[in-house]
C-alpha cells in the first residue's frame, strides 16, 4: 500500500508505506534532482583540485549547526537548502566551486538570521581570534545601518 503527496512547498514527494512483510508503515521524501552536479574543491596548496558528487547533507548539516538554538523553524531551513540546492543544479554547469556553494549559503543566512550568518562566517571564512569576530561583526553592522 502507497499514498504519495507532495510537500507543502512542491520540493519534494512524501510518500507513507508498508512493509509487506511485517506489516509496518513509515514515510520517506523524494526530492527531484535536476542534474549531476559535481564540487570542485581546492586545498589552496596548488595539488590538483578533488572533485565529488554535490551531496546535500553537507549544507543542511552545516545550515543547522549555525542556526542551533536559533529561532528558526526546521521548514524555513529545508527551504534555505532546497533554494541553494537549485541554484546549483540550474547553473548550467556540471561542476561547482565549493567557494562558490559557501558564499551562496553565506548569502542566504545572511538573510536568515545574523548569529546564525556569523557562526557560518566563523568556520567558513577560518576565524582564528576574536578579533576576526569583531571585525566581522562590524562589518554586518555598517551594512546593516
Amino acid at each position: 500500500m502507497k499514498d504519495s503527496r507532495p510537500t507543502e512547498d512542491n520540493t519534494s514527494i512524501r510518500r507513507r508505506r508498508q512493509c509487506e512483510s511485517c506489516g509496518a508503515r513509515f514515510t520517506t521524501f523524494e526530492r527531484v534532482q535536476l542534474r549531476e552536479v559535481l564540487v570542485v574543491k581546492n586545498k589552496g596548496d596548488g595539488s590538483e583540485p578533488r572533485r565529488e558528487p554535490f551531496d546535500r547533507t553537507k549544507i543542511e548539516q552545516s545550515v543547522a549547526l549555525a542556526c542551533r538554538k536559533r529561532p528558526v523553524t526546521q521548514e524555513r531551513l529545508d527551504q534555505l537548502v532546497t533554494g541553494i540546492q537549485r541554484q546549483i543544479e540550474t547553473m548550467g554547469d556540471g561542476e561547482v566551486a565549493s567557494k562558490v556553494i559557501g558564499e551562496m549559503v553565506m548569502d542566504a543566512l545572511r538573510q536568515l538570521d545574523s548569529v546564525a550568518y556569523i557562526r557560518f562566517a566563523s568556520v567558513y571564512r577560518d576565524f582564528s581570534e576574536a578579533r576576526d569576530f569583531e571585525e566581522f561583526a562590524s562589518s554586518i553592522q555598517e551594512v546593516a545601518k
